[in-house]
């Protein structure tokens, strides 16, 4: 059995413990905002963070996640109101938005261990996240936006 705490909530699981954490996200706690993408780690669009560490849940299993803390998508700020989710709505980053949430949980992560990052610390830091409709300015862009308001 597997103990974790899920956005601030603690939570058992008793089931594979080779399973993805992605799908006990997905499909046991309905978490749906993390997304599946290649499920191989390449894409970044099942970004969570672990211990405040950025990791791809569909390569993360159950078994890893044992007495640690998760935070998702849902978890980044109950009302959406973290600066990223702001400085993403305003400055209407997403197109189709698929990969949007992993982008931003990486994104958090940079912030929380460099409030200030320069353009080459954001691309180095967002370099293994794969957006189809190209909206890579804007996603840079708004980690700018949200580094000035102290995300």
């Amino acid at each position: 059995m597997a103990s974790l705490t899920v956005n601030g909530a603690l939570r058992q699981y008793e089931g594979d413990p080779d399973m993805p954490l992605l799908w006990y996200l997905r499909d046991q706690l309905q978490m749906t905002g993390t997304k599946f993408g290649c499920g191989q780690a390449l894409c970044g669009a099942c970004t969570v963070h672990i211990d405040g560490a950025p990791v791809r849940a569909c390569a993360t299993p159950m078994l890893a996640a044992n007495g640690r803390s998760i935070v998702t998508i849902e978890g980044l700020d109950a009302n959406g109101r973290h600066p990223l989710q702001v400085a993403w709505v305003e400055l209407g980053v997403p197109q189709c938005g698929y990969c949007q949430s992993g982008q931003i949980m990486q994104a958090a992560a940079l912030l929380k261990n460099n409030g200030r990052p320069s353009e080459a610390d954001i691309e180095t830091a967002m370099s293994g996240h794969i957006c189809r409709c190209g909206t890579y300015t804007r996603i840079k862009a708004a980690i700018q936006q949200a580094a000035t308001k102290g995300a």
